[in-house]
């Protein structure tokens, strides 16, 4: 991905647009990006409870959530999920699969939140007539997704309030297809994995879960719309939501560390449809990945320290999947 972005871009070019960034804008939108994180941490504690139902601390929360996305920026195939997880089951009283399970309801969360955002910049007047993506619709493409995990989010609201006919159900199926230890394995997973669904059976927490993944969401739009004006971007500010929504798909999939060369061409590519030329895109979407790569790196890596865990402990767990 990272060739095709460079493939005939004018690296002089690159580097000079970079270079006549305003300063000050960028270093506002580098606050507003790392802000997101503490918005994280907050959600996540409206989502993560104990087996009784109880608020954990924040600052636990913090460190697996800087540890997490500091992993993303530095592991492949998406390994911060796992380690946030791991970092998460060991510093509280909380299983492993039931942080695991608390993250893809953030997840859904992400999906549902973006899309919503995206309709917006897709209904402005602003918004190109007939953008296409891969030769689709993206209007399209948008709402096909939307369905997709409003449909997951309605499998998970079932799960999550008449638990026990999905536990039976795994259970008659592992205990046919599995070994003994495998199934039990596949069981003890279940259970945490309806455990960290829990906060859709609340509707104040369903609520606040909501409330703050808008909260998030606009800000990092907030992030890419200063990061526009920048860079002296002649594209309206809804473009930002759209351009997080396109970012925020194309690096669902696990990839590679930090999403190098992803980022880049969907930004790339969002760009181009508001006719931003492709040199100044490039160093547009360079600069905002380098920028607000490194605060979120270095919070996780001053975390690790104060846990005392090493990165290879992070790297090994996430192949495993489990502790």
């Amino acid at each position: 991905m990272l060739v095709w972005v460079l493939y005939k871009i004018d690296p002089r070019k690159v580097w000079t647009y970079a270079e006549h960034a305003n300063g000050w804008l960028l270093f506002v939108t580098v606050v507003l990006a790392t802000l997101t994180f503490p918005v994280r941490t907050i959600r996540w504690r409206l989502i993560l409870r104990g087996a009784k139902g109880e608020r954990f601390p924040i600052t636990p929360l913090w460190h697996a959530t800087t540890i997490g996305f500091m992993a993303n920026n530095l592991l492949p195939a998406r390994a911060g999920e796992v380690a946030r997880a791991y970092v998460a089951s060991g510093q509280l009283p909380v299983r492993f699969t039931t942080a695991l399970g608390s993250i893809a309801v953030e997840r859904v969360f992400d999906a549902l939140v973006m899309l919503a955002l995206m309709a917006v910049a897709i209904a402005a007047p602003s918004f190109p007539a007939h953008a296409q993506v891969g030769g689709r619709s993206l209007s399209t493409i948008a709402a096909s997704t939307a369905v997709l995990f409003g449909a997951f989010l309605l499998v998970a609201l079932l799960i999550a309030n008449r638990p026990t006919p999905w536990l039976v159900l795994v259970e008659r199926i592992a205990r046919r297809v599995l070994p003994v230890r495998a199934a039990d394995r596949v069981l003890h997973a279940s259970d945490g994995i309806v455990e960290g669904l829990a906060v859709l059976k609340s509707p104040a927490r369903f609520a606040g879960v909501v409330f703050w993944s808008l909260v998030l969401w606009i800000t990092n739009a907030a992030a890419f719309a200063i990061c526009f004006r920048a860079f002296g971007l002649a594209v309206p500010l809804e473009a930002a939501l759209l351009l997080q929504g396109i970012i925020g798909f194309g690096v669902a999939l696990p990839s590679t560390p930090s999403f190098l060369g992803i980022f880049e061409a969907a930004t790339l590519v969002t760009l181009q449809l508001y006719g931003v030329e492709s040199s100044l895109a490039v160093s547009y979407a360079l600069t905002y990945h380098l920028t607000t790569f490194l605060p979120i790196t270095l919070l996780g890596l001053w975390s690790l320290t104060r846990l005392h865990i090493r990165l290879r402990e992070l790297s090994t767990a996430a192949k495993a999947g489990t502790v």
